[in-house]
């Protein structure tokens, strides 16, 4: 695997878990409140987040660099 890969990928990983502990964070706060069961409730959230995110921004990865590349040019 090339070093520009393995860079695309792990910008992947990091970018999409980060994204999906945010977002299920705030998102299962607001819908379910900050009770006891709340971490719990946010893990499980994230879990499936990140499970969905993680493939997304590798399928929209590209799209958007070459998308960004038009608005900017």
């Amino acid at each position: 695997m090339t070093k520009e890969k393995k860079q695309q990928l792990t910008f992947a990983f990091i970018m999409s878990m980060l994204m999906a502990f945010c977002m299920s964070g705030i998102l299962t706060a607001l819908n379910t409140g900050l009770d006891s069961g709340f971490i719990s409730r946010w893990l499980h959230a994230f879990l499936v987040a990140w499970a969905c995110a993680f493939p997304l921004v590798l399928l929209f990865a590209p799209i958007t660099r070459k998308l960004v590349a038009r608005i900017v040019a």
